[in-house]
C-alpha cells in the first residue's frame, strides 16, 4: 500500500516506504535502517498523542515488547513513546496474517495445523517467560512468516507484576479470542488466559469460525463467560486439547509448558494432510503485509437472561477441567519410562523442543581452569552514554577482547577480573571490533576524540598482551565492508597485522608487537580493496571504484597476495555481490548475495575459489537464506532473523539441516566442548550439536538488546570448556559448557 498524502517522510530518522494498514489506534509503516533492513514503524494517531492515559499504555506496549526476545515474536529495533506522536519500530515480518491466509486458502489442516498449534505454545511460552501477558492474542496478531508463526501487537499487554491500566468505562480486547477472565474481571487477568485465547484461535485455524461466535459482541461475550464451545468440526486429536484450554476457570487450564506437552504427542498429521507432503517443512509461501494497527473495543458482556446460565456455565467447566490431565500424566510417564532417549526423539523430532529446562549436558572435553566460577563482568569504556559489543579472543587462561568504546581489555577467564583496559575517547563505528592477537600482542580500534578534526577517523593500535602499555598505532581506512560485507579492516595473520591505509589506497603490513613495516602494495587501479585471510595464506578482495561509492559491488576480484613481500597475484574474476566465510577443503569460500536495489535480500549462492588452479565454481542454493552467516569446520550457517539455523555444505550448496532456536537475531557459529554457539546482543545462547542441529540446550537473555542486528561476528569465545559471552552494553560472562545457566 502506497503513502498517502500527508504521510510522514520518515518516522525517528527511518525513511518511509508503505503504509502496512491502518486502525483506530494508529497507522503501520513500512521503514528501511540505515543499513537498509526493513522494520515496521507503528505511529500513534495525533488524537492518542495528548491523552495521557492513552500514553501511559503505550509506554507499556514499549517495555512488554522489549521485553519478549523469542523466535516467535517481533524484535523491538526503536521506540520514541515520548514523541510528540510516539511510534515504535520491530523488526518487518513478511508475512500474511493468520487472519489473510484462511481468508485466502481456508482453514489449515494436517501438519501445517499442528506446527501452528507448537509455535504460538512455543510464541507463549518465550513471554510469559519474561513475565508478560500478551492479552490479545487473535488472528490479525498473528503473522504466518516463511520461518514459523510470529505473535506481535503487544498494545494492551501488561507484565504479571503491574497493576493493569484501567481504560475508564471499557473492556479492550477482541470478545471472540477473549478469556472469560477479561471479560469478569479484567484485573485478575494471567498468563492462562493467553492459554484460552490460543485455544479459540486453534478453532479459528482448523475450522474458518471460532468456538463463540454469534451475532453481536455482546452475544459473543456471553457465550465466552456462559456457553460451551462449538467444537464439532476440530480434528479430533486436537479437541481434547483445544477443550482443556478452553476451560471457563483459569486453574482448570494447563500452563503453557504442559501445554506443549499434549501437542507435540499429537499424531503428525492430525489426520489430516499428509506430513510429507508439500508445505510440511514450512507455512506456505506469504506474500503480503504483517502488522495491523486494528483493535476493537468491545462492551461489556451483559447480564444473564436465565437464572441459571451461571450453574449451566460451571458445570461446563467442571466437564471440561481435568481432561488434559490424564494425557499429560501418560506422557509425562512415558518419558519417565524412555528416560533422556525419550526427550532426545521429542528434540529431534520437534525441532527447537523449547527444551530449556531438560538441557542436555555435552560430552566432557577440556579441564575447567583451576578456580573457575561462572562471572558477569562489564568493560566500561570511553563512551559511558554509547551501549557497544565486544568481542573477545582466549590465549591460554587469558582474554582479550575490544571493540566500541575498549580498544582492548585482558580479562582472566577464571572469574572475569581485569587486567588491563584501553580506552577509546572517540565516537565507535558499528560493527568494528577487536582486530585480533598475537602471544604478544593485542590488537584494536581506536576512534577520534570528538572536536578534533585533525584526528583521523580511526587507527589500529597495538598493546603489550602483559603490561596494557601501547606499542604503536597507524590510521587505518574503513570501506571493507562495501567490498566483503564483512566489517574486517585489519587482519592478524600469522605474527603480521595486515591493514588497509587510511587514504583506502593501499594494503599495509606490519610486524604485530613492533609495527615495523614489512610492505605497502597499493591498490589495482580504479579499485578499493580489503584482505582477507584463506587459512594461511593472504587475498585482496577487491572492487571498482564506482561500485563501491554506490554501495554495489556486484563485481569481485580475488588477489593472492604474497605475505613476504606484497606482490599481488593474478586476478580472479567472482560473481558478486559475495561474502567470504572461511576454508574448505583448502578453497575459499564465498556465500552469493541477492541484492534488491542496494539492499541485500539474503544468500542465493556458493562459490568456491581454488588458490593453486584459480578456479571458481557456483552452486545454487535450493532457496534464499536472509540473515546471518557464518563458517567453521567445513560448514556454512545461515541464522536467520527469527532464530532458524540452516547449515549448508559449502560442496554443493546443499542443506544438511536446519533448527528453530528462540534466539532471535543470533550471530555466530563458534564451535567447541562439542557443540555449535550462536548468541544473540541480549546474550542469549542456545548450543546445537554439530552433526545434525539436535538441540542441546539455550540460556536466557542477560541484558536488554536489540536483536535486529544482521551480519554480525560470533559473540562467544570457547576457551576449552569456558564459554565467553559478549553482549549488549559491554558485557562479558562466562560459564562452563557442562553446565550453562539453566533457563526459566
Amino acid at each position: 500500500m502506497s503513502l498517502r498524502a500527508g504521510d510522514p517522510a520518515e518516522i525517528g530518522g527511518y525513511p518511509l516506504e508503505a503504509r502496512l494498514g491502518s486502525g483506530g489506534m494508529g497507522t503501520v509503516f513500512l521503514a528501511r535502517t540505515a543499513s537498509g533492513r526493513p522494520v515496521a514503524v507503528k505511529l500513534i494517531h495525533q488524537q492518542y498523542a495528548q491523552d495521557d492515559e492513552f500514553r501511559t499504555r503505550f509506554r507499556q506496549e514499549v517495555a512488554a515488547a522489549r521485553r519478549v526476545s523469542g523466535a516467535f515474536t517481533a524484535a523491538v529495533v526503536d521506540a520514541d513513546p515520548e514523541a510528540e506522536q510516539p511510534w515504535m519500530a520491530t523488526a518487518y515480518i513478511e508475512g500474511r496474517t493468520l487472519a489473510q491466509h484462511l481468508s485466502a486458502t481456508g482453514p489449515l489442516s494436517g501438519a501445517e495445523l499442528r506446527r501452528l498449534a507448537i509455535g504460538l505454545a512455543e510464541a507463549l511460552r518465550d513471554i510469559h517467560r519474561v513475565g508478560v501477558v500478551h492479552r490479545d492474542l487473535k488472528p490479525s496478531n498473528v503473522v504466518l512468516s516463511p520461518e514459523g508463526p510470529r505473535v506481535i501487537d503487544f498494545g494492551i499487554s501488561r507484565a504479571v507484576d503491574q497493576e493493569t491500566l484501567t481504560m475508564t468505562g471499557r473492556v479492550i480486547g477482541t470478545p471472540p479470542f477473549m478469556s472469560p477472565e477479561q471479560l469478569q474481571a479484567p484485573r485478575g487477568v494471567g498468563p492462562r488466559s493467553d492459554v484460552f485465547s490460543l485455544g479459540t484461535l486453534l478453532v479459528y485455524a482448523a475450522t474458518g469460525h471460532g468456538p463463540f461466535d454469534a451475532g453481536s459482541p455482546h452475544m459473543t461475550a456471553y457465550q465466552v463467560v456462559h456457553e460451551e464451545p462449538s467444537l464439532g468440526a476440530v480434528p479430533g486429536a486436537l479437541r481434547s486439547v483445544v477443550e482443556s484450554c478452553l476451560d471457563k476457570e483459569p486453574s482448570g487450564r494447563p500452563s503453557v509448558d504442559e501445554l506443549l506437552v499434549l501437542l507435540r504427542d499429537l499424531p503428525s498429521d492430525l489426520g489430516g494432510t499428509d506430513a510429507n507432503g508439500p508445505g510440511a517443512g514450512r507455512t506456505r509461501d506469504v506474500i503480503t503485509q504483517n502488522h495491523s494497527a486494528t483493535r476493537a473495543t468491545p462492551v461489556p458482556a451483559p447480564a444473564p437472561a436465565r437464572t441459571d446460565a451461571g450453574t449451566a456455565g460451571t458445570l461446563v467447566g467442571r466437564r471440561l477441567r481435568g481432561r488434559w490431565r490424564p494425557v499429560l500424566a501418560a506422557a509425562v510417564a512415558v518419558a519417565a519410562i524412555g528416560g533422556g532417549v525419550a526427550a532426545l526423539n521429542a528434540v529431534r523430532a520437534g525441532g527447537n523442543g523449547g527444551g530449556d529446562k531438560g538441557n542436555r549436558v555435552l560430552a566432557s572435553g577440556a579441564a575447567l581452569p583451576d578456580g573457575f566460577r561462572p562471572w558477569r563482568k562489564t568493560v566500561r569504556g570511553g563512551r559511558e552514554d554509547i551501549p557497544d559489543e565486544l568481542r573477545c579472543v582466549a590465549r591460554g587462561d587469558a582474554l582479550y577482547c575490544g571493540g566500541g568504546s575498549v580498544v582492548a581489555t585482558r580479562v582472566r577467564a577464571t572469574d572475569g577480573s581485569q587486567v588491563w583496559t584501553a580506552k577509546s575517547p572517540g565516537v565507535p563505528v558499528q560493527g568494528l571490533h577487536l582486530v585480533g592477537a598475537t602471544d604478544d600482542t593485542v590488537l584494536g580500534y581506536r576512534f577520534a576524540a570528538e572536536g578534533d578534526p585533525q584526528a583521523p577517523p580511526s587507527e589500529v593500535v597495538a598493546i603489550d598482551a602483559d603490561k596494557g602499555r601501547e606499542l604503536w598505532s597507524a590510521p587505518s581506512g574503513a570501506q571493507s565492508r562495501a567490498v566483503t560485507g564483512r566489517t574486517q579492516d585489519a587482519i592478524v595473520i600469522g605474527s603480521a597485522v595486515v591493514t588497509v591505509d587510511a587514504s583506502n589506497s593501499r594494503l599495509e603490513a606490519r610486524d604485530a608487537h613492533s609495527g615495523a613495516v614489512a610492505w605497502r602494495t597499493s591498490f589495482p587501479a580504479g579499485t578499493q580493496c580489503a584482505p582477507v585471510p584463506v587459512g594461511a595464506r593472504l587475498f585482496a578482495m577487491c572492487a571498482r571504484n564506482d561500485e563501491v561509492d554506490a554501495s554495489e559491488a556486484r563485481h569481485a576480484t580475488l588477489y593472492a597476495v604474497d605475505r613476504d613481500s606484497g606482490t599481488l597475484g593474478e586476478a580472479i574474476a567472482v560473481d558478486g555481490p559475495a561474502v567470504p566465510m572461511g576454508v574448505a577443503d583448502g578453497r575459499l569460500v564465498l556465500l552469493q548475495e541477492r541484492m534488491e536495489g542496494t539492499a541485500s535480500a539474503g544468500y542465493d549462492g556458493l562459490a568456491r575459489v581454488d588458490p593453486t588452479s584459480r578456479k571458481v565454481t557456483y552452486s545454487r542454493l535450493a532457496r534464499t537464506y536472509a540473515g546471518t552467516p557464518g563458517m567453521v569446520g567445513g560448514t556454512v550457517y545461515v541464522t536467520g532473523q527469527t532464530g532458524l539455523v540452516t547449515a549448508l555444505d559449502p560442496a554443493t550448496g546443499r542443506k544438511k539441516w536446519s533448527r528453530q532456536t528462540s534466539v532471535e537475531g543470533a550471530s555466530g557459529p563458534a564451535a567447541g566442548a562439542g557443540a555449535l554457539y550462536f548468541s544473540s546482543a541480549t546474550g542469549r545462547v542456545v548450543a546445537l550439536s554439530p552433526d545434525d542441529g539436535t538441540f542441546l540446550w539455550t540460556t536466557d537473555p542477560q541484558v536488554d538488546g536489540l536483536t535486529g542486528e544482521q551480519g554480525a561476528s560470533p559473540r562467544v569465545t570457547v576457551a576449552g570448556r569456558v564459554v565467553v559471552v559478549a553482549a549488549d552494553q559491554n558485557t562479558l560472562f562466562a560459564f562452563d559448557a557442562q553446565n550453562p545457566p539453566k533457563s526459566r
